[in-house]
């Protein structure tokens, strides 16, 4: 018996997958077909999968061609694949040419010819075309437009920024560039929004009464009622509104959580968890050190503990000079199992790690721990420490592109973010800001 083995994503699956995989089972008596796993279409650089892992491998099984399937979640999986199903033919599209030459002693290695103009990518760009439009801090918007590039169906159409000038990414691109906010909101029909959070709030609502859907970055409003009625109008028009913390995005940050919730280090009792930047111009101005970095440090609490918490209290420096900006802030968020400390500066520097600490152990992600690609799962002996890592591509930028885009096309798709945890950051952000279980000292007073 000759045993045949071919790979894909399968993702929307088409005349020319079902042709490929004819030819491949033309090719011997028996076909296994390796269909890639979420994470490892990822590594490869292939964000823009619409279909779940298992809804993938149904589509290769309604085909009726695939005597055998399977998963491949790792790279140098085809070798063990070919050695341990004994293998005679590795089979793949021309598209690959030569890629693959090296396993060729292991099997016999064919290239099957491509159906000419048909592709998963084409079908996915042509199904769910974004015209996104930015807006906000110019310096920022460089990395979503370089990112955007890696999303198929998502084109930058305009722009509204004070700063125009300094958006070097838009290079040979014509955009409809403006400051006028609601002759902005005429050229698109999805809004990604960097402003300062003061004008979140205006800014989104306007842009969901334009019928616009909106990703925004976090805090979607420094009131939480405000947060409310804006998800309430978002359902209301049937329209998206997601929070952008491009930290929620990261695969190794999913997992994580996830693991967590399994039981792995028991009950979580305590959450630490530090981002500071000693650059004054990391964020623009508008953004204290509060409005920065208190997002990115309230979502794994969120995510972890829950948003009924029963307490929180701030201590926080400010320099005297600058007294609408905070040098450094701790937050104390108590539940009735555990407690959270949360340590955001602009303007110093400590080590940004997050520890969550568990009865059976703890886990470590060290700095800087929002652009989580690895960590650590530690126990008593340390024999037994784990140590995870996930590539990070484009900081989750890339992914939450992705992840926005299917929620436009699909409306039901995973947003990472709940409306709870986004409403919880608004109410933490609304008492910083005005001043409830907040304990104020001047610089010059700690010295």
């Amino acid at each position: 018996m000759i045993k045949v083995i071919t790979y894909g994503t399968f993702d929307l699956i088409h005349f020319g997958h079902i042709r490929l995989l004819e030819r491949a089972k033309a090719l011997g008596d028996y076909l296994i077909v390796g269909v890639t796993s979420d994470d490892f279409d990822k590594s490869r650089g292939k964000i823009n999968v619409q279909q779940s892992l298992m809804e993938r491998i149904e589509n290769v099984k309604s085909t009726g061609l695939a005597d055998e399937i399977i998963v491949e979640e790792y790279e140098g999986q085809k070798i063990d694949d070919i050695c341990q199903k004994n293998i005679d033919i590795f089979a793949i599209g021309t598209d690959w040419l030569g890629k693959f030459d090296y396993l060729r002693d292991y099997c016999e290695v064919v290239y099957l010819e491509r159906t000419k103009g048909v592709s998963s990518s084409d079908i996915r760009a042509s199904r769910s075309k974004i015209r996104l439009g930015l807006v906000g801090n110019a310096v920022y918007l460089n990395k979503i437009i370089r990112e955007s590039k890696y999303v198929n169906g998502i084109e930058i159409s305009a722009l509204c920024s004070s700063d125009n000038t300094a958006i070097h990414e838009l290079k040979g691109i014509k955009q409809f560039k403006t400051t006028d906010y609601s002759k902005f909101l005429n050229q698109v029909d999805s809004v990604y929004i960097h402003s300062v959070p003061n004008d979140h709030f205006h800014q989104v609502k306007e842009a969901l009464e334009s019928q616009k859907h909106v990703l925004c970055e976090s805090p979607i409003s420094l009131d939480k009622e405000k947060t409310i009625e804006l998800y309430e109008l978002a359902t209301n028009n049937n329209l998206v509104l997601m929070e952008a913390i491009k930290t929620a995005y990261s695969t190794a940050f999913s997992r994580m959580i996830l693991l967590i919730k399994s039981g792995t280090i028991g009950d979580v009792v305590s959450i630490e968890s530090t981002c500071t930047s000693l650059s004054l111009d990391t964020f623009a101005d508008g953004w204290n050190g509060y409005n920065s970095w208190g997002p990115v440090s309230l979502l794994p609490v969120f995510k972890i503990l829950g948003t009924s918490f029963d307490s929180v209290c701030f201590t926080s420096f400010k320099n005297s000079d600058t007294q609408d900006d905070d040098l450094m802030t701790q937050t104390f968020i108590s539940y009735k199992k555990a407690i959270a400390v949360i340590k955001v500066g602009r303007g110093i520097k400590s080590e940004g790690q997050l520890i969550i600490t568990g009865t059976k152990g703890y886990i470590y992600v060290p700095s800087p721990w929002w652009k989580t690609e690895y960590f650590e799962i530690r126990y008593e002996q340390a024999s037994e420490t784990k140590k995870l890592y996930y590539q990070l591509e484009g900081e989750g930028i890339r992914n939450e592109l992705v992840s926005f885009s299917q929620n436009i096309s699909k409306k039901n798709s995973l947003k990472y973010i709940d409306k709870e945890i986004s409403v919880a950051i608004s109410d933490v952000m609304q008492r910083y800001k005005n001043g409830v279980g907040l304990s104020l000292k001047c610089l010059e007073e700690a010295k």
